[in-house]
């Protein structure tokens, strides 16, 4: 199996929470379905389309954080849509924008690793993340939230199973823990109901709780199973 890997990076990112509306809050790395999105932007493979090439089980990827997780909250102005006709003006009756608090994760960093059933689809990613070239811009999980990116490698890995503690260094799901070993100086933390797959229709077909480990730490654990790639051990979401 190959995966393509690269690292993306930012001022700041989110992902929000499918149950947070008025007060959007984020997860602490980027969902699979955003990951699928971000790959979309870089092939040009039209938002309506890139499920169906990417989603599935034609894509198999993990996430791996490289940078401590922190986040904060900013007031964002939006434009109010609750009535019926815009206007800038503020009247008796009438606020041209309203305000909302948002949470944004401050200097993201992420690794990503991705495998296609199509090669043909690695070697474009490849190739693009060699160049620096992007078709859309590339953003974290929002468009504003501008995003740089860093080729690392192509690697080539099996599945592989072992009864040991192996030091996994990706988020892992946590349908595919046996156990963990807790040790000092960590943070584990669970993410619950991250988006995993998703229909054209933008329906969430499957969901899943992740642990990771809020510093970028590895998390030594026996899993179902795990792939190694370059010198790190990945679990696939």
């Amino acid at each position: 199996m190959k995966f393509a890997v690269f690292d993306i990076w930012g001022d700041f990112a989110h992902f929000r929470k499918y149950y947070t509306a008025t007060s959007p809050l984020t997860f602490s790395f980027p969902t699979p379905t955003s990951v699928l999105g971000m790959i979309g932007a870089i092939l040009g493979i039209d938002r309506n389309e890139y499920l169906k090439q990417l989603g599935g089980e034609k894509t198999k990827l993990a996430i791996q954080i490289l940078s401590p997780v922190k986040k904060v909250r900013f007031g964002l102005n939006l434009i109010n849509t609750k009535e019926k006709k815009f206007t800038l003006y503020r009247s008796k009756h009438h606020e041209p924008r309203i305000q909302v608090r948002a949470e944004f994760i401050k200097k993201p960093k992420y690794r990503i690793y991705l495998n296609h059933q199509d090669e043909s689809i690695i070697s474009s990613l490849e190739s693009r993340l060699k160049s620096h070239r992007t078709f859309y811009t590339l953003s974290l999980g929002l468009s504003n939230l501008l995003a740089d990116f860093q080729y690392v490698g192509t690697y080539e890995s099996q599945e592989q199973r072992s009864d040991d503690f192996i030091e996994i260094s990706s988020v892992i799901p946590v349908s595919k823990i046996l156990d963990i070993k807790f040790e000092n100086g960590k943070r584990y933390l669970k993410e619950e109901g991250v988006p995993v797959e998703m229909k054209q229709d933008r329906t969430v077909e499957r969901r899943e709780d992740i642990l990771f480990e809020d510093r970028g730490q590895d998390i030594k654990a026996k899993v179902k199973s795990f792939y190694k790639v370059a010198d790190r051990n990945i679990v696939l979401i």
